[in-house]
């Protein structure tokens, strides 16, 4: 008999697939669905400070003209603000009572003093966990990297200092010392790290000479940036790790979960084949382990990561001049 089941932050998972913070975890109604799909966790679409003062613009436009007095743009400031954490509240509010699976709510704001403020609302509703979606790219030729860095630690630290349930934070790649920053963060209090985020990025239309936007979805090949990292650094830092990019059917939460991930996060495989595609997967995963004779995920978890290569570049560079080094009918 196979057990799937997974800590998580604390928490426990009836097995190590989560659905990652998209459009398919916005309503009550997909919730239930994909706890019937026998996902282990949900991760809630982020609450996002821009949409919130997007909205803030629109209703300044048609409401307040003529109309100079800051408290009066104050008022509709707080009010928009509360409507949309109260809609957003109620999303988890409603999920706990009708599912017996973690609700990890979201969040992804600019402003130092929203990080706190959406996290104290999110908690009180009664969210099992907090995904931190920090990506801030690094595209001002004046900051440096210590100074975005520390912006990381500031978020961190601000909401740390005011809720109680778990932090995981989920960021991107663009670091001078990857690893040494994943460590700095495994330090500051937070209960894991979600590797990584994936951001838009612009594509260039030749034809009619405009920016557009490149792939939507994921690809298949794209898990092997989150392995290499797993790998990396799950024997090397004592937080959980989550997988996240490039998750498109078993054989890739497999090697998530021997590099050392804690738990797997799929977004792209779902919109592509719906959500019972989970139960396929999981299916993959339960067949493997029967054959390998595991019964449990602790078992095999971490046996392919890098914890005891003492120089991994090192080796990383021999690998490479193994297998290209003499590569020649390639030209």
């Amino acid at each position: 008999m196979v057990n799937l089941e997974t800590k998580y932050l604390g928490l426990t998972l009836k097995n190590p697939l989560i659905v990652g913070s998209s459009g398919l975890t916005t309503t009550p109604i997909q919730i239930k669905r994909l706890e019937e799909a026998q996902t282990g966790a949900i991760v809630l679409k982020s609450i996002f400070e821009e949409e919130i003062a997007h909205e803030f613009e629109h209703t300044i436009a048609k409401e307040v003209q003529g109309h100079e007095s800051f408290e009066y743009y104050d008022y509709f400031d707080y009010k928009i603000k509360e409507q949309n954490l109260e809609k957003y509240a109620n999303v988890i509010h409603i999920a706990k009572n009708e599912t017996d699976i973690p609700v990890i709510a979201s969040i992804n704001a600019v402003s130092p003093k929203e990080w706190a403020s959406f996290a104290i609302k999110l908690e009180e509703a009664g969210a099992d966990a907090l995904e931190i979606n920090a990506f801030l790219l690094p595209s001002k030729i004046e900051q440096t990297s210590q100074e975005i860095e520390q912006l990381y630690f500031d978020i961190i630290q601000n909401v740390l200092k005011y809720i109680k349930i778990p932090i995981a934070l989920k960021i991107g790649t663009y670091f001078s010392a990857l690893a040494n920053t994943i460590e700095k963060f495994a330090n500051t209090g937070i209960k894991g790290i979600v590797l990584f985020n994936r951001t838009f990025n612009p594509d260039i239309d030749i034809d009619d000479l405009k920016l557009i936007p490149s792939k939507i979805f994921s690809s298949e090949y794209e898990y092997l940036l989150p392995l290499r990292w797993i790998a990396l650094m799950s024997g090397r830092i004592k937080i959980d790790l989550s997988a996240s990019t490039g998750i498109h059917s078993d054989t890739e939460v497999i090697k998530m979960l021997l590099a050392g991930a804690k738990t797997t996060q799929v977004v792209s495989a779902l919109y592509k084949h719906g959500p019972f595609y989970i139960e396929k997967m999981l299916d993959g995963l339960i067949a493997w382990m029967e054959n390998k004779n595991f019964s449990t995920i602790d078992e095999f978890r971490g046996l392919a990561n890098n914890s005891k290569v003492y120089d991994p570049a090192f080796l990383e560079r021999i690998q490479f001049m193994k297998y290209f080094g003499d590569r020649e009918d390639i030209i």
